[in-house]
């Protein structure tokens, strides 16, 4: 279970790079379904907004289904910093978007997303995915009094370490968790 939904995870994180190639070049539901009228009659910005959906739908997805991963809990006093996450991650995310424009074909697209994705999936540090930003998660950098560093994406927001009691954060790897409404 752990695996699929780190895969899932990593889809997450990095299909928007697809999605950016595929508005910059044009491509619309009439080129991949030529013998539906009603497809190629459709304004590109139908299919360009279908487009996003898809991963929309699969972070939803993703954060149901994290219910069934393992459990942790950070006790109150336990919690040594935080640090607000959202903003540190953005300038990495904009190097996607960046590669996707200057990709210029189908075949260099699969090899460089296929790159991307192996390497995001393998680094097993981080899964973040700007789309939580839209269903009202945080991302935060923790450091526990034992050392440990922790990334914790939430809907609850934070600001004094000592105050922070998670009773339930679902464990996607020993450095990544999801905490949730209940």
């Amino acid at each position: 279970m752990n695996i699929a939904f780190r895969l899932l995870l990593t889809f997450n994180a990095t299909s928007l790079l697809v999605i950016i190639f595929l508005v910059q070049k044009g491509y619309t539901f009439g080129d991949y379904f030529s013998k539906c009228q009603y497809l190629i009659d459709l304004p590109a910005s139908i299919s360009y907004f279908s487009y996003l959906l898809i991963p929309i739908f699969l972070t939803w997805l993703s954060i149901f289904v994290s219910s069934y991963l393992g459990k942790d809990s950070f006790e109150e006093g336990k919690i040594k910093t935080i640090e607000h996450a959202n903003n540190s991650f953005l300038p990495s995310y904009l190097g996607y978007f960046f590669v996707a424009l200057s990709v210029q074909n189908g075949e260099t697209l699969l090899f460089v997303y296929s790159v991307l994705f192996v390497f995001t999936f393998l680094s097993q540090a981080l899964y973040f995915n700007p789309l939580f930003l839209l269903f009202g998660f945080e991302f935060y950098n923790i450091t526990t009094k034992n050392g440990a560093a922790i990334f914790l994406i939430s809907r609850y927001v934070y600001k004094i370490p000592s105050e922070i009691d998670i009773s339930t954060a679902f464990r996607i790897n020993n450095y990544t968790y999801i905490e949730k409404d209940s």
